[in-house]
C-alpha cells in the first residue's frame, strides 16, 4: 500500500474542507515515532497538535482504556453515570488554579469545552457580550469560530460571525504589540463601542496556540483579572492547548499570580482519545440548569479512563519537570540555530511549547522559509506543524516523553533542514 495511492481515495471521499498538514498515511505508533503504511519511520514534533502529551500509546493509557473496553463503551453519563468520571472530576477541581470551590463539566472537543465556558459564563451574569484577542484560536464552530482572531482559512466564506463577540491586541513584543497597548485597546472598546457591564466574559489563552506561541505578559493577566473583578466579567483562561503538562505546569495560568473563573481543557488530557471539560467557580457552573450543558459523548468511559491514566503518568514519571528540561535544551539548540541563522528573528515559549518565528531581512514575516523548512524537515523523517496569523511560526510539540535521544535526533535534522533551505534559496 502507498501513501499516494491513499492520497487519490481521500482526495475523492473527503471534504476539501478537511485541511491536511502531510500526505502521510499512518500504520502505527509509539511514543515519539511514527510509522506510516509504507514502513519508513519519522520523528513526531507535533504530538496530534498537543494531544499525545504523554506519547503515542503509552502503556499506562492504553491499559486503562483496555481495561475499561472491557466493561462498557459508553452509557452517557447523564443516563447512567459512573464512578471514575467522577473522580477524574475531582482530580481537574483540585488541580486547575483558584484558591475557591470549583466544579467541571465533560464534552468531547476543545470547541465544545470553549462554548460550554461562553454558556456558563452567559448564564453566570446574565449578560451576552464576549471579548477575545487578535491570533487566538478556539475552535470551529460558530460561537468558537467568532472568538477566533484569524480569518484565513478558518472564518473564510462562511458568512457572518455571531454577534457581540469583539476583539481586542495580543501582545507581542517582536510585531511591537505591548500589553500597554492591548489594555488601550480594551479601555478604548468600554468608551467607545461596548459597556462594560454587558460583559459576560473576556476569553484567553495564557500562550496563543495557533496564533503564534506568544506568552502572555503577567502585567496583562493582572490587569485582565482586576478589570473582571471591577465589572463582574467572567475570566475564562483557554487551556486546550497550553494544558496537561506541556508548558512545565498541569495549567499554564500556574505561572501567574491570579487565577481565571472558568478554564477549558481538552487536547493533552485523553491521551489520545477524545474528551475536554469545563473546570471552574462552583457557582458559575452550577448557573446553567439541568441538561444546559453536557452532550451525549461528554465524558465518555474510554476517554475518562484514559484521562486518569494521563494524570497518573504525568506525576509518576514527573514530566511537569521533564517538560521544562526538554524545553531548555531545544531552546538551547535553536539558539544555536539561531547565531548562523539570522531569518530566526525570534525563540520563545514556555516549558515544551516551544517557537521560533522566521522574518525576512526588512523584518516582514517570512511564511514561505517556514513553509519550505517544514517540507524538507518532512522530506528527512520529521513532522513539523506552522503556526502565527502569517504562518511564518514552526512550533514546537513533541511529546513531554519523547526519548531525549529522539529529540537530539530531531534537532538534528531540523539543523540540517533549515541549511538545504538556505542553500536552495541562495
Amino acid at each position: 500500500m502507498l501513501n499516494s495511492d491513499i492520497a487519490t481515495r481521500r482526495d475523492a471521499a473527503i471534504s476539501r474542507g478537511v485541511g491536511m498538514q502531510t500526505q502521510i498515511y499512518v500504520d502505527r505508533a509509539k511514543n515519539a515515532e511514527v510509522f506510516d503504511v509504507e514502513g519508513r519511520r519519522y520523528i513526531d514534533f507535533a504530538a496530534g497538535i498537543a494531544v499525545v502529551n504523554t506519547g503515542h500509546c503509552h502503556p499506562k493509557v492504553m491499559a486503562a482504556v483496555e481495561d475499561q473496553l472491557k466493561r462498557f463503551t459508553h452509557t452517557c453519563h447523564q443516563v447512567l453515570p459512573y464512578e471514575h468520571y467522577i473522580r477524574l472530576a475531582e482530580r481537574l477541581n483540585a488541580a486547575v488554579p483558584g484558591d475557591f470551590d470549583k466544579k467541571t463539566v465533560f464534552v468531547t472537543t476543545g470547541a465544545e469545552a470553549v462554548e460550554n465556558a461562553v454558556k456558563a459564563a452567559r448564564a453566570a451574569t446574565g449578560r451576552s457580550a464576549v471579548i477575545a484577542f487578535n491570533g487566538g484560536f478556539h475552535g470551529r464552530t460558530f460561537m468558537t469560530l467568532s472568538l477566533t482572531g484569524k480569518v484565513a482559512p478558518y472564518k473564510t466564506g462562511f458568512g457572518p460571525m455571531m454577534p457581540d463577540v469583539y476583539h481586542i491586541p495580543y501582545p507581542a513584543e517582536l510585531h511591537e504589540t505591548s500589553a500597554e497597548d492591548s489594555l488601550k485597546a480594551l479601555k478604548s472598546l468600554f468608551k467607545t463601542d461596548l459597556d462594560p457591564a454587558r460583559v459576560a466574559a473576556i476569553i484567553i489563552e495564557p500562550v496563543q496556540g495557533e496564533g503564534g506561541f506568544y506568552p502572555a505578559p503577567a502585567e496583562l493577566m493582572r490587569a485582565i483579572r482586576a478589570i473582571c473583578d471591577a465589572h463582574g466579567i467572567v475570566m475564562i483562561a483557554d487551556e486546550v492547548q497550553t494544558g496537561i503538562g506541556r508548558t512545565g505546569k498541569l495549567f499554564a495560568m500556574e505561572a501567574y499570580d491570579v487565577a481565571a473563573d472558568l478554564t477549558t481543557i481538552a487536547k493533552g488530557i485523553g491521551g489520545g482519545l477524545p474528551l475536554a471539560a469545563v473546570t471552574g467557580r462552583a457557582t458559575m457552573m452550577d448557573a446553567a440548569g439541568p441538561g444546559g450543558l453536557g452532550g451525549t459523548y461528554g465524558g465518555n468511559p474510554l476517554s475518562i479512563a484514559a484521562a486518569n491514566a494521563v494524570l497518573d503518568v504525568i506525576e509518576e514519571e514527573d514530566l511537569l519537570n521533564r517538560a521544562s528540561r526538554l524545553g531548555s535544551y531545544l531552546k538551547q539548540r535553536l539558539e544555536a540555530i539561531r547565531a548562523v541563522t539570522p531569518e530566526i528573528a525570534e525563540i520563545r515559549g514556555p516549558g515544551f511549547m516551544v517557537a521560533a518565528e522566521f522574518m525576512t531581512e526588512d523584518g516582514a514575516p517570512n511564511p514561505d522559509m517556514t513553509n519550505a523548512v517544514r517540507l524538507e524537515a518532512q522530506s528527512r523523517g520529521l513532522i513539523l506543524l506552522t503556526c502565527g496569523v502569517y504562518g511564518n511560526v514552526i512550533r514546537f510539540l513533541a511529546p513531554l516523553t519523547i526519548e531525549e535521544e529522539v529529540l537530539a535526533e530531531g534537532v538534528d535534522i531540523l539543523e540540517a533542514s533549515i541549511a538545504a533551505v538556505k542553500e536552495k534559496q541562495a
